[in-house]
């Protein structure tokens, strides 16, 4: 085997050894640096149907904790108790990390990231400085 100096940005004439592009992407994929270019092209919103699937989770979850669910006689339970509390701050907390882990690489000013040349301008403009002069 040979070493590959993989540079970030650069993709060698070899194909890093491999018969062809097409080749290459099929059997090694792609490099981090082409993954982070293409990530505003290929990301999608959340489908609907997963927030379907939650909801349905949580309204099963809440149904099967109510008292009348496999008590047993004579033992009295309140309807409800502080993990409801617990329940809704945990998925409050999750939902907010997932929509922050969602939008991490995407820039709000420009809509893609930051380091795409298609909106270098757009960025430039939204931070204050010339993108060209960076360059």
């Amino acid at each position: 085997m040979t070493d590959i100096n993989s540079e970030w940005g650069h993709k060698p004439e070899d194909h890093f050894g491999y018969a062809s592009e097409e080749e290459r992407l099929a059997k090694r994929g792609m490099e981090d640096w082409e993954l982070v270019n293409s990530i505003p092209e290929s990301q999608k919103p959340v489908p609907k149907w997963f927030f379907g699937v939650v909801l349905v989770v949580l309204l099963v979850a809440i149904g099967l904790s109510f008292p009348f669910w496999g008590d047993r006689a004579g033992y009295e339970r309140d309807w409800v108790n502080w993990g409801f509390v617990v329940a809704i701050v945990y998925i409050g907390a999750a939902s907010v990390f997932v929509y922050f882990m969602v939008k991490m690489y995407g820039s709000k000013m420009a809509g893609r990231l930051d380091s795409d040349t298609a909106n270098e301008e757009k960025v430039a403009s939204a931070v204050g400085h010339d993108a060209a002069s960076k360059k």
